[in-house]
C-alpha cells in the first residue's frame, strides 16, 4: 500500500454533501449552507477543535463559488506574506468577478499587528477572509476584525462520525480497497483519534500498513489491540486537544513547582514541537507563580506577565525563547504557596460562616443618615499615626483575631512574618 497522498487527504470530501458532520451549519436549510448557495458569502471564522474540516470547508466553499483560493497558515506567516498575499487579490480583481477569499488557519497565533494587516482589504471587499481557530476568537481576534466577521462553531465529530469516516475509508479509498478489512473494534480508534478525523485516518493507516505484510489472502482483521499497538509505536504522544494535552501541562507545572528547570523545558519543548498555544502555556506560567512562587519571590509574577505579553506581541517562533526564559525562571525561583492558602483559609471561612456584616467603623459614608447611622465612625486612618500603622479591627466581629495567612519558611516570607509580628503583638500569632 503505497501513495504519495496521505489517507486523510485522499478522503478529503469534495463538495458539501460529502461533508461529515456539522450539519447545524452545511446540512440541507442550515444557516451557512444558505449563505454559501446565495452566492454572497461575508468574511467569517470558523471556531471549533482541529480535524473537524475548517480548512476542508473553507476550499469547499471556494470551489462551490467559484472564487480564487488563498491559504497562509498563521504558524508559518507574517505581516509581508499577508500583504504579497493581499497584493495578488488586488491584481485578480477584474470588472465583476467576486472577490478572492483568503483562508487563514490558526489565525489566533496572528499578533495585532498581523491582524491588523487584514482590516483594510476586509473593509474594502478585496478579500473575503475566513479564518480557523481552535480557540475563543472573543479573545484572540482583535475587536476591530471580529465585528466584520461572523463566527461559526464548528462541534467535535460524533463516534458515529467517526465510525462512519472509518467504515467509508475502508470501502472508497482506492489503496484500501485492495484489502480484505474488518473492522471489529472501534474503541481504540476513538481514543487515539480524540474526535480528530485528521488523526483517525492516519491511525488507519498506520494499522493497515502493519498488518498489511502478514495479510493472508489480503484479509485484515483490526481489534482495539493492533490499534493501540501500531499507533503508540508511530504516532507522537501529545495531542494538544486531548488527554496528552491535560498529562504534560500537569507535568511542567510539577515541574517547575518542584524547582527542576531542566524537566520544565523539556516538557516545554514536548509542548511547542506539538503546536501548543503558546499564550496557553504562558497564562499558566502566570498561575504557578502567583500559586507556588508567591511572595517567596514577589517578581516571578512580574517576570510571567512580562511572558504573557511579550508572547501576544510576538507570536511564533520567537515566543519559545521567552517562554523558556520564563519557565527556567519560574522552576529556578524559591516556592512558597502561603498566598494561595491564605485565600482558600479565607473562602474556608466565609463557606462556614456565611456573609457576615461590615463592621460599622470600615463601612463607606457617602450621606448625612449613613453618617447619622454610624457608618465610618471611629474609623482610625493609618497614615495619621506613627510608622503609618495603628492596631485596629479590620474584620467581622464573629471571626474577629482570625489568621488566614501563614508566612512561608523562605528568606523573604521571614522578613514578612517578623514584620507582622511586630505590628500585630499577640492579635495574631505569627510565631512559627
Amino acid at each position: 500500500m503505497q501513495s504519495n497522498q496521505p489517507l486523510a487527504e485522499r478522503m478529503r470530501p469534495r463538495n458539501l454533501d460529502e461533508f461529515c458532520g456539522q450539519s447545524h451549519l452545511v446540512g440541507k436549510k442550515s444557516v451557512l449552507r444558505k449563505v454559501i448557495e446565495s452566492g454572497n458569502i461575508p468574511s467569517f471564522i470558523l471556531w471549533g477543535p482541529p480535524g473537524v474540516g475548517k480548512t476542508t470547508l473553507a476550499s469547499i466553499i471556494a470551489n462551490t463559488m467559484k472564487r480564487p483560493f488563498f491559504h497562509l497558515s498563521a504558524v508559518h506567516s507574517g505581516v509581508k506574506d499577508v500583504r504579497d498575499t493581499i497584493e495578488k487579490a488586488k491584481r485578480q480583481q477584474f470588472f465583476n468577478q467576486p472577490n478572492p477569499i483568503l483562508f487563514i488557519d490558526e489565525i489566533h497565533r496572528f499578533n495585532k499587528s498581523q491582524q491588523d494587516s487584514l482590516l483594510s482589504a476586509v473593509e474594502q471587499g478585496i478579500i473575503t477572509l475566513i479564518g480557523a481557530t481552535t480557540e475563543n476568537p472573543s479573545f484572540e481576534v482583535i475587536s476591530p476584525l471580529l465585528s466584520r466577521c461572523q463566527v461559526y462553531v464548528l462541534n467535535p465529530l460524533s463516534e458515529e462520525n467517526l465510525t462512519g469516516l472509518l467504515d467509508k475509508a475502508i470501502k472508497k479509498d482506492a489503496f484500501l480497497a485492495e484489502y480484505k478489512i474488518e473492522i471489529k473494534e472501534y474503541e481504540a480508534f476513538m481514543r487515539v483519534s480524540g474526535g480528530d478525523a485528521r488523526k483517525l485516518y492516519n491511525a488507519l493507516e498506520l494499522v493497515v500498513a502493519g498488518e498489511a505484510k502478514d495479510a493472508a489472502d489480503g484479509i485484515i482483521v483490526i481489534t482495539d489491540d493492533k490499534v493501540l499497538d501500531h499507533v503508540q509505536k508511530n504516532l507522537a504522544l501529545y495531542d494538544k486537544n486531548g488527554e496528552q494535552h491535560y498529562d504534560i501541562i500537569s507535568a511542567f507545572i510539577k515541574s517547575m513547582r518542584g524547582s527542576d528547570p531542566n524537566a520544565a523545558v523539556y516538557w516545554l519543548a514536548r509542548m511547542v514541537e506539538g503546536g501548543e498555544d503558546p499564550k496557553f502555556i504562558a497564562r499558566r506560567m502566570l498561575i504557578l507563580a502567583a500559586e507556588d512562587i508567591g511572595l517567596a519571590n514577589p517578581n516571578a509574577l512580574l517576570l510571567a506577565q512580562a511572558c504573557f505579553e511579550a508572547v501576544n506581541v510576538i507570536g511564533w517562533p520567537e515566543s519559545r525563547i521567552i517562554l523558556s526564559e520564563a519557565a527556567v525562571y519560574l522552576a529556578s525561583s524559591p516556592k512558597s504557596n502561603a498566598s494561595y492558602m491564605a485565600i482558600e483559609n479565607a473562602l474556608g471561612a466565609v463557606k462556614e460562616k456565611g456573609d457576615l456584616p461590615v463592621p460599622l467603623h470600615l463601612r463607606n459614608a457617602p450621606t448625612k443618615l449613613m453618617k447619622d447611622l454610624g457608618y465610618h465612625k471611629d474609623y482610625k486612618y493609618a497614615h495619621s499615626f506613627e510608622g503609618n500603622f495603628v492596631i485596629e479591627n479590620y474584620l467581622p466581629e464573629e471571626i474577629k483575631g482570625s489568621q488566614f495567612y501563614e508566612p512561608g519558611n523562605t528568606p523573604k516570607e521571614e522578613e514578612i512574618r517578623k514584620r507582622l509580628k511586630n505590628l500585630w503583638k499577640d492579635i495574631y500569632d505569627y510565631d512559627k
